[in-house]
């Protein structure tokens, strides 16, 4: 399956597992070796790993980041509010009234008006200038904090495969504790606390990396945005550690795969590490220090694709997505998932 395939017919995770009479961790897991694949189920992960390899998580929270704006003409609008700036901006993304896509019409200098009162005004693309861009620099009038305005009038973002509704506490890890991403960092959800547990005592030690995941872009395929992210010194550490061990380094997602690679240096040692991130794995810059990746089945553009092949190498990846389409494997953060194990 390549970065152009469109996706079988009956493919797409419409709802949650717990609407479809599974558990959080009773989706199906493909791990995918040099040797072989082996499906399984996700609550079977501690047998697919090895005393000594370490598990990365992201411990970012969803916020409720769709608010519902009225354009200047009167038409409400979903507006997806991706992160805020250090100067307190917010980055929006304005969609269509439907919600098939982004407005790429948006003029610099719009206003939409805000949910509880007060406007949001359109300054400039993000992160570069322009008209037609996908995401925009935006500020509030009055001064308001995204936060505020999220926590009182926002709600999960959704795209149009779903058809059940969907609460924050479905968009949410077990293990999200630091609140600041738009979307799940969905391949931790099917975690729950007792598998986290079987992992600790199968010698797994599980440790944390944020990184506040921004808006994806289902429709135009772009890489994603700059993205706040925190590598703890415990983690930094523990990394380096596992790999002078010989265990693996295993990234739950392509964000914690961001967080890592971003504080790892051309000299392949991981340190502590905060700030943003404009890291784009791929040919010219491949992974130094994740060696194994616990990932979902997304669309299969082609930065998502870029950052799994520079960790499991093309032929593998491939290999994983050829088996996740005869053995109808669901995609998308409610879906079904994979672990590289290259």
């Amino acid at each position: 399956m390549t970065a152009t395939s469109t996706l079988p017919p009956g493919s797409e995770a419409t709802a949650p597992p717990e609407r479809r009479g599974l558990a959080r961790d009773g989706v199906r897991l493909m791990a995918v070796r040099p040797d072989g694949v082996v499906h399984a189920v996700f609550r079977d992960l501690p047998d697919l790993l090895a005393p000594g390899d370490l598990l990365v998580v992201n411990t970012s929270a969803t916020l409720p980041a769709r608010l519902d704006v009225r354009r200047r003409d009167g038409v409400t609008v979903p507006l997806h509010v991706s992160t805020t700036l250090d100067d307190g901006d917010w980055v929006v993304e304005v969609r269509r009234p439907d919600n098939d896509g982004p407005d790429l019409g948006v003029e610099p200098g719009s206003t939409v008006d805000l949910p509880g009162g007060g406007a949001l005004r359109l300054l400039t693309g993000h992160p570069h200038p322009g008209r037609g861009s996908r995401l925009w620099r935006a500020r509030p009038e009055p001064p308001a904090t995204a936060r505020a305005v999220l926590g009182a009038h926002g709600r999960p973002i959704t795209y149009g495969y779903l058809r059940a509704r969907v609460t924050l506490g479905d968009a949410q890890n077990v293990y999200a504790t630091v609140p600041g991403s738009a979307e799940n960092a969905s391949a931790g959800r099917p975690f729950t606390d007792r598998l986290l547990v079987r992992l600790m005592a199968r010698g797994v030690p599980v440790v944390p990396v944020v990184l506040h995941a921004g808006v994806s872009s289902p429709e135009l395929h772009e890489p994603p945005a700059p993205e706040r992210f925190a590598v703890p010194e415990v983690t930094a550490r523990l990394v380096e550690a596992t790999r002078r061990a010989g265990g693996r380094v295993v990234a739950v997602g392509t964000t914690v795969t961001r967080a890592l690679e971003s504080a790892t240096g051309d000299d392949g040692v991981t340190r502590p590490a905060a700030g943003w991130t404009d890291l784009v794995l791929g040919p010219g810059r491949p992974v130094r220090t994740v060696t194994g990746l616990l990932t979902g089945l997304h669309a299969p553009e082609a930065s998502h694709q870029l950052l799994l092949e520079a960790v499991a190498g093309p032929d593998l990846v491939a290999r994983a997505y050829a088996a996740a389409v005869a053995e109808r494997y669901l995609w998308h953060e409610y879906g079904d998932s994979m672990l590289f194990l290259p």
